[in-house]
C-alpha cells in the first residue's frame, strides 16, 4: 500500500481480519482508541536481521499501543539482544522499562527457549533464548492458563498443618494431575517446529505457531482482535485465524504482507476443510 494511502483507512472494515501494508506507527494512527484486545509481536531489534532495510521508530510504536490497547488488554512482545563483542545491549529491558514509563504494567517476564537453537558462543554458554515480555494495561481482564501434567499424581501420604505438640501430621491426599505451566516456554525451531509452511521462512527470525498460539490461548477470547504490527511472515494472524480470533495484521514489506496472505488463504482452506 502506498504511503498516501494510509489516510484513507476506516475502521473497522479497513482493518479488522485484513493485512495492511504500510509503516505501523503510521497505520496504527489511524486506529481508534482502546480496541486492541491482544497484541502478539516480535520487533526487528538490535538490528540482528536487515528486514530488507526498513527501521522503526520503537517509541511511537510504544505509544500507539497503549492508545489503542484497551483497558486490561495485554501486548506480548518478543524480543532478544544482540551481543557485540561480549557486551549485551540490554535493548530489551530498556523497551520494557519505557514501556512502564508510558503506562503499562509488565505483568510477566516469560522466557521462550529454543529447543534447537544453532547459536554457539567461543567463551560463554549457548545462548537459546529470547524475552516475552506481558505486557497488560491495568489488569489482564482475561487469563486462561495452560496446564502441564505433574510429574507424580495419585494418593499419596499428605503433610498437613503441624500441630501445638510440633508433631507433622500426614494424612492421605490426592495428587492434582495437572498444573499450571510454567512462565518459560521451550518451542522447537526451524521447519516442522516453527511451522510447516515453507513459504514462511523466507522471512528472518519467524517466532513458532505454538508461541502465538499459546499466548492467543491465555490472553484472548474468540472474537476478540488480535493486532500484530509487525507481523512479518504472518504467524500471529493465522493462528488468530485458526483459533476464531479476529486480527489485523501490519507490515511495510508488501513481500511480507503477501506471504502473510498466502498463508491466511491456506489457512481458510484448511478451516473449511476441517468444517
Amino acid at each position: 500500500m502506498e504511503e498516501n494511502k494510509i489516510e484513507e483507512l476506516v475502521y473497522p472494515k479497513d482493518f479488522i481480519n485484513k493485512v495492511i501494508c504500510g509503516d505501523c506507527a503510521k497505520v496504527m494512527t489511524q486506529i481508534p482508541k482502546e480496541v486492541i484486545d491482544l497484541v502478539v509481536t516480535s520487533p526487528p531489534y538490535d538490528d540482528l536481521r536487515t528486514y530488507k532495510g526498513f527501521s522503526f521508530n520503537f517509541e511511537n510504536i510504544a505509544k500507539e499501543l497503549f492508545r489503542i490497547v484497551k483497558r486490561g488488554g495485554v501486548v506480548v512482545w518478543v524480543v532478544g539482544d544482540r551481543i557485540y563483542r561480549g557486551n549485551r545491549t540490554l535493548t530489551s529491558f530498556r523497551q520494557a522499562i519505557y514501556f512502564q514509563d508510558i503506562g503499562f504494567k509488565v505483568h510477566d517476564i516469560m522466557i521462550y527457549k529454543k529447543k534447537n537453537t544453532p547459536f554457539m558462543r567461543a567463551n560463554a554458554y549457548t545462548n537459546c533464548y529470547e524475552f516475552m515480555f506481558v505486557l497488560s494495561k491495568d489488569s489482564p481482564k482475561t487469563f486462561k492458563p495452560l496446564m502441564e501434567p505433574t510429574k507424580r499424581n495419585g494418593y499419596e501420604m499428605l503433610v498437613t498443618n503441624r500441630k501445638p505438640d510440633g508433631v507433622i501430621k500426614k494424612v492421605v491426599g490426592k495428587l492434582k494431575e495437572n498444573k499450571v505451566k510454567t512462565n518459560i516456554w521451550e518451542y522447537a525451531v526451524g521447519l516442522g517446529g516453527t511451522t510447516r509452511d515453507k513459504i514462511a521462512f523466507t522471512v528472518p527470525a519467524a517466532f513458532p505457531e505454538k508461541l502465538a498460539e499459546d499466548h492467543i490461548l491465555s490472553w484472548s477470547n474468540e472474537n476478540d482482535v488480535v493486532l500484530d504490527p509487525m507481523c512479518g511472515s504472518g504467524t500471529t494472524c493465522k493462528m488468530a485465524k485458526f483459533h476464531n480470533r479476529n486480527y489485523i495484521g501490519i507490515d511495510i514489506s508488501e513481500e511480507y504482507c503477501d506471504i502473510t496472505r498466502k498463508r491466511l488463504i491456506k489457512e481458510a482452506r484448511q478451516i473449511t476443510l476441517r468444517s
